[in-house]
């Protein structure tokens, strides 16, 4: 069975790729091991309450807007149907993605092969892939996209962890732990949430791990520990017997009753103690799982080799025609943006959509025309700051281009921005503007709790750069060397169209910029922007 693209997996990845690929007219197939899309979310988290954020009621109608703050929602465009529908929880259950993503596939007849479990893939001299399941079937084409997710548990070099119990089978039952000393190894939101699971019955709970931890509305790192999964901490710092503990586990050894933890505490001088427990629970994340590739076609992995090594363009970097979608993707901005998570690698997924329209089917970047003058361009980013979701959600990895030139200024949505560096068809040799939305770069070390800090005032346009929220950057390339840079003052509800604070400032800058290339510039003030009405600043696109 042959066909142009080969998608592995029917999760939120596998089910987007899907859409885009039907809509396009793309000879496709999907292939999925479980009965139904979404398997993943049937087992985990294992506690069943997701931390993406669902809220159905903004106060506003604009569906791209919306976007914003629906995390679970896959494109779907006006036929939906979106997540928002199925719950009103703030944090869902994670059934509610189940019944959603096997809505999706059914209503929009996606092309899903189930179960169907990929077993290997293999990529013969022509670079055609052939992937085998377990009952043999073989199913061939020459782009292939991984959309698995990290479906394996990542576990540390620990001697003896293998004797400990995992995430992914532990009992979840806190009663089963009642009176008993427990370790955790892990800090992220599945340690977390363990914990918080077992404060009412374990005696001791311990939370360990070599790094500091990093709670999420320091960092905007949303894979950080999370507000809902942080009541563990009230215990630790008021005394109720828990505690985390920062350094190394050294080994771990049964007992007979239990096990002996030998830990290298990193706040003590590496001081090592020999601690007991009752039970060592690993929540230590998850990974890619590699092992269904035969040597000729197995990625590069990185980051202790959890994830493939990618290109800008989402492809394998030393497999060609080998490209991944969904959580994987985060390989790009690990840590950085929200790419290992639906609301942003959804619209990572559409950009890799877009790059395999352009290079293997001719299609280019969608994109249309603006005026090519300060106020016009001005207007135009005003209006794309205020309500994109893409730019929103993958703050600093994907960015709006435009590109100027011969009178004429081109306007391409939600590109990669490295990919749009890469690219010859995004200004290399004309003038580029790149829109980003981006945190300052010292977010992570503020307290935004702490009054005393000092920030920037709100909407003071001459001290914008030294912001540390989220706010809009404008970069200028002439020719692919850097020539200026602006960054539009931050705003307490993410409006960035008050005439003095943001719209004048910004075709003040697009002025100079024009000018420096030889482009005529216009000498008419900035569009009439009202200051609190977007609809305003669509008008005046």
């Amino acid at each position: 069975m042959t066909h142009d693209y080969l998608v592995i997996g029917a999760g939120p990845a596998g089910v987007q790729m899907g859409l885009h690929l039907k809509e396009a007219g793309r000879d496709h197939l999907i292939l999925e091991a479980g009965d139904a899309p979404g398997t993943f979310f049937r087992t985990f988290p294992r506690h069943r309450t997701l931390i993406s954020v669902n809220k159905p009621h903004t106060g506003s109608d604009d569906p791209e807007f919306n976007l914003r703050m629906d995390w679970n929602s896959v494109l779907v465009g006006d036929e939906g149907p979106t997540f928002t529908r199925y719950t009103d929880r703030y944090f869902p259950a994670a059934d509610d993605m189940v019944r959603y993503l096997g809505d999706v596939a059914k209503e929009h007849d996606l092309a899903v092969r189930y179960r169907t479990r990929v077993e290997r893939v293999t990529r013969d001299a022509q670079g055609t892939f052939t992937a085998t399941d377990s009952e043999g079937g073989t199913y061939r084409a020459s782009c292939l996209v991984m959309a698995t997710g990290v479906s394996r548990p990542y576990i540390p070099a620990i001697p003896g962890i293998e004797t400990a119990e995992q995430y992914a089978t532990m009992p979840v039952d806190p009663e089963g732990f009642t009176d008993q000393r427990v370790l955790i190894l892990g800090k992220g939101n599945s340690a977390l949430e363990t914990a918080d699971n077992l404060v009412a019955h374990a005696a001791v709970i311990h939370v360990a791990g070599p790094h500091s931890l990093r709670l999420a509305w320091q960092t905007h790192f949303v894979g950080h520990l999370r507000a809902v999964n942080n009541n563990f901490l009230d215990t630790y710092q008021l005394k109720s017997q828990n505690a985390i503990l920062d350094g190394d586990v050294l080994d771990i050894a049964g007992d007979g009753d239990g096990y002996r933890v030998r830990f290298s505490f990193a706040r003590a001088d590496d001081v090592v103690k020999e601690l007991r427990y009752d039970r060592v629970l690993v929540c230590t994340g998850f990974r890619f799982d590699a092992s269904v590739f035969a040597e000729e076609c197995r990625p590069k992995l990185v980051i202790k080799d959890r994830f493939a090594q990618l290109t800008p363009a989402y492809e394998s970097v030393d497999v060609p025609g080998l490209y991944f979608a969904g959580t994987v993707m985060q390989q790009r901005d690990f840590k950085r943006s929200t790419g290992g998570f639906i609301h942003g690698f959804r619209y990572a997924v559409r950009a890799l959509h877009r790059v395999l329209e352009q290079r293997r089917e001719g299609v280019p970047w969608p994109s249309h025309t603006v005026p090519a003058t300060p106020e016009g361009l001005a207007a135009a980013v005003v209006a794309r700051v205020n309500r994109t979701s893409a730019l929103w959600q993958m703050f600093g990895e994907l960015g709006d281009a435009f590109v100027v030139g011969d009178g004429a200024a081109r306007h391409y949505e939600e590109v990669p921005v490295a990919y749009a560096h890469d690219n010859a068809a995004f200004g290399r040799d004309e003038d580029l503007f790149l829109v980003t939305l981006e945190y300052g770069p010292d977010h992570d070390r503020i307290d935004p709790f702490d009054i005393s800090v000092r920030r920037v005032p709100q909407d003071e346009a001459g001290s914008a750069h030294d912001a540390a929220y989220l706010h809009p950057v404008i970069r200028h390339y002439r020719a692919g060397v850097a020539a200026g840079e602006h960054h539009m003052a931050e705003n307490l509800e993410n409006e960035w169209d008050r005439p003095d604070a943001h719209v004048r400032p910004l075709t003040d800058f697009f002025a100079r910029a024009l000018s420096g290339a030889g482009v005529p510039v216009d000498g008419g003030s900035a569009p009439a922007v009202s200051g609190g009405d977007p609809a305003d600043v669509r008008e005046a696109r």
